[in-house]
């Protein structure tokens, strides 16, 4: 490796950054800034067995809401729907509003007063796309999977590509 290569590429393992602040995760159980797009999984207001896949794409803010199994949401129809809001909510209070309006690509002034997802909202200009839910569903799915494995200090072999010790140098 040249002498320019940064430590983090040395290494395989990811810094882990807590929330900005708590979130419930009730509503929106899931929420990353992956693949270009924000994205993740909101519970139904009506139906507790109902949850759906909401994305936002980066630059174009076009927006995608749908059932785990890539039913519409019927609230989408004529512009973002409620779950869209959740979604930027709940990023926002992840990420915190600075990170999610970059990834966006989404200009957010100080007249915000640091305001939540309202103020994301807002600026975006996308339209409806359609985009499929399942690998995002899946991802979530694999998150709920570790959240269920029990407390332990040995290695758990589903991880064991990820390294125990810091890169030898």
């Amino acid at each position: 490796m040249d002498a320019d290569t940064a430590a983090w590429e040395q290494c395989s393992t990811v810094r882990v950054i807590p929330p900005v602040r708590p979130r419930k995760l009730a509503k929106v159980p899931f929420v990353e800034l992956a693949e270009g797009r924000l994205q993740g999984v909101v519970s139904s207001g009506s139906d507790i067995a109902r949850v759906y896949v909401s994305s936002i794409a980066a630059r174009t803010h076009d927006y995608s809401c749908s059932t785990n199994n890539n039913r519409p949401c019927g609230g989408v129809s004529g512009g973002p729907c409620k779950h869209l809001g959740a979604l930027v909510d709940e990023a926002v209070l992840q990420y915190g509003i600075d990170r999610v309006a970059r990834y966006l690509h989404v200009e957010v002034g100080p007249e915000s007063g640091g305001g939540g997802g309202a103020a994301l909202m807002s600026r975006l200009a996308g339209s409806r796309e359609s985009a499929s839910a399942a690998v995002v569903f899946s991802r979530f799915l694999r998150h709920l999977a570790y959240l269920e494995l029990p407390d332990t200090t040995a290695p758990v072999p589903e991880l064991h590509w990820f390294p125990a010790t810091e890169a030898v140098r």
